[in-house]
């Protein structure tokens, strides 16, 4: 399973609020050769570290492709790209933000890129709550602890609910 992360905190002139930067994110994903298998709902969490920044809208989606993983990452850039993500300081505000997060049962600790599975999304209720709607059984390829006990493991420490909507995400 291929999974991406796809994020939003700053809305786009052209493209609109965070969600409507994140739906054409994902279209552009599968405009540009992979096969979207399963995509989660879109859910609204705080900024991490903590700070003033706008909330993120996040979700996953689960694909197909025959790129590589060093490829696919490469082909996510240039979609962040297209769509004005500046890096300017880490955890900075973002249009918006495409993780890849695992590549099929690929382990890669480094040094060089890309790091499957994504070193810090076992962490982050905003990659474990939307991959619950997509992968339920889906173990971490490294400490082969099941999704839900991530997420028990997380508690209430996060803040990360489904946005219900596009009146929901107006103000991001």
């Amino acid at each position: 399973m291929i999974l991406v992360a796809v994020g939003s905190n700053l809305s786009h002139p052209e493209i609109g609020c965070s969600r409507a930067v994140c739906e054409a994110a994902v279209e552009a994903i599968e405009a540009g050769g992979c096969r979207i298998i399963a995509r989660s709902r879109w859910f609204r969490s705080a900024a991490i570290p903590e700070s003033d920044q706008p909330d993120f809208i996040n979700g996953i989606v689960s694909l197909e492709t025959s790129m590589s993983p060093t490829e696919l990452l490469i082909f996510l850039h240039r979609i962040e790209d297209r769509f004005d993500r500046e890096r300017s300081v880490p955890n900075a505000a973002r249009t918006l933000d495409l993780d890849l997060l695992a590549y099929h049962e690929i382990i890669n600790e480094g040094p060089v890129s890309p790091i499957l599975p994504h070193p810090r999304m076992a962490d982050r209720a905003f990659v474990l709550l939307p991959l619950r709607d997509i992968a339920e059984n889906w173990r971490h390829p490294v400490s082969g602890i099941a999704l839900s006990a991530l997420i028990e493991a997380l508690g209430v420490r996060q803040y990360c609910i489904p946005d219900d909507g596009p009146q929901a995400a107006e103000d991001v």
